[in-house]
């Protein structure tokens, strides 16, 4: 159906001037001349996910928790908030460095097998296989799943989960191929990364070598608070994280959750000590089961969500309604990318709510921003304002609107 002059001034006054004349005309216009019988395509949403497994001796239960709730957690995500839904997991450790003084030695050891390395999937008789990630299209992802969960206990008890994803995720390791012992091929352009962190200490990282904390075999203190001074800044590695782009350029969407050592009730950080018959030891406050506080834990977690939804204690009895939770920050993304959208001052994007309601949003409005295409990479619509996605949300559809 054509554009017409005067007709459709309350549908699309933004796109008319003082004069009434048809805007398909204008030179270099994308408008359509007619409504087209097909409405723009929604990709997929892809999602790269990364769990950070706390390996040190002390992590065996958790482990075990979280490996038992994965079922759940890999249904959540197939759900998807009314989005198709594209994503692969991977598993890296905690384990990069430990810096003891032990009987007067300053003794420094390197986890080079680990260090940002994604862990090989075992086969079902625990042996290691060529596999380093799993697509979510796997029929045997769950059961991949819950053995690559669990590390053992062998790793470092100087936990650097931040350092970890850093080396993960940027050069060398992040484009190095994986039969070269790197990551390469594991993220994807266009896709979002979720980090999954799962802990039970402080994070010590640091970018310098030799690592500046120096643990002893006082257990009183938590080596990595008393000296924090020394580490890379929680601010220089969330800058770190905000940066990462793909190969095409574009920004790379960076999502954060943490199952750590932080209160029960309230998810604050905190350090006691328990003087017990054997000594005296660190934990978090309203965490019994963890082994020293979470300050640098829960300022990560902060930085990318200010209402803490992304951070829940290690020391809870069941990961199950803590993953339900994660797995929504992995579904429900505030932009998708979009083909077939002649211009995006036509597109009207529909949110269907739990309650059946329908939410109408459009650039036009200002509760959806546009980003155009690159060379090598779609053009992607962001939720604003009213307009933000929820992850109970049953479907999302993009329409273009048109006169006659």
């Amino acid at each position: 159906m054509k554009l017409r002059t005067c007709a459709p001034l309350l549908l699309l006054p933004a796109l008319w001037g003082a004069a009434c004349k048809s805007p398909v005309d204008d030179p270099g216009s994308t408008l359509p001349g007619k409504c087209e019988s097909e409405s723009p395509v929604v990709a997929p949403q892809k999602t790269d996910i990364l769990f950070v497994i706390d390996n040190s001796s002390s992590m065996a239960e958790e482990q075990e928790g979280i490996a038992q709730e994965l079922p759940a957690f890999v249904e959540a995500l197939e759900a998807g908030g009314g989005l198709a839904q594209d994503f692969r997991v991977g598993v890296i450790t905690t384990s990069v460095y430990r810096r003891v003084l032990f009987q007067g030695q300053d003794q420094v050891r390197y986890y080079e097998g680990e260090s940002g390395r994604l862990q090989a999937v075992p086969d079902t008789g625990g042996q290691p296989t060529d596999e380093r990630f799993i697509e979510g299209t796997d029929p045997f992802l769950v059961e991949k799943f819950r053995r690559l969960v669990e590390q053992g206990t062998m790793g470092s008890g100087q936990e650097t989960p931040f350092e970890a994803v850093r080396l993960a995720v940027t050069e060398p390791l992040a484009t190095t191929a994986i039969s070269e012992g790197g990551n390469g091929g594991f993220l994807r352009d266009g896709a979002r990364l979720l980090v999954v962190v799962v802990t039970d200490e402080e994070d010590c990282s640091s970018k310098a070598r030799p690592p500046p904390v120096v643990l002893t075999e006082d257990t009183s203190v938590d080596h990595c608070t008393e000296q924090g001074d020394k580490l890379t800044s929680v601010d220089e590695y969330f800058s770190d994280f905000q940066n990462l782009h793909d190969a095409t350029g574009a920004s790379r969407e960076v999502l954060w959750a943490t199952i750590g050592p932080v209160a029960l009730t309230d998810k604050r950080a905190g350090l006691v000590q328990d003087v017990t018959s054997n000594g005296t030891f660190v934990r978090n406050v309203d965490c019994p089961t963890s082994n020293g506080p979470g300050f640098r834990q829960r300022a990560m977690t902060e930085k990318f969500d200010q209402d803490l939804r992304n951070l829940d204690s290690i020391c809870k009895t069941g990961y199950r309604d803590t993953l339900l939770g994660i797995a929504e920050l992995a579904t429900v993304a505030q932009s998708i990318d979009v083909v077939n959208l002649p211009d995006p001052r036509l597109a009207q994007v529909e949110l269907t709510r739990a309650d059946g309601t329908v939410e109408r949003c459009s650039v036009a409005a200002g509760d959806v921003r546009y980003e155009p295409s690159g060379e090598d990479r779609s053009a992607r619509l962001y939720f604003l304002g009213s307009c933000l996605r929820r992850a109970d949300d049953t479907k999302v559809e993009v329409k273009v609107l048109c006169a006659g």
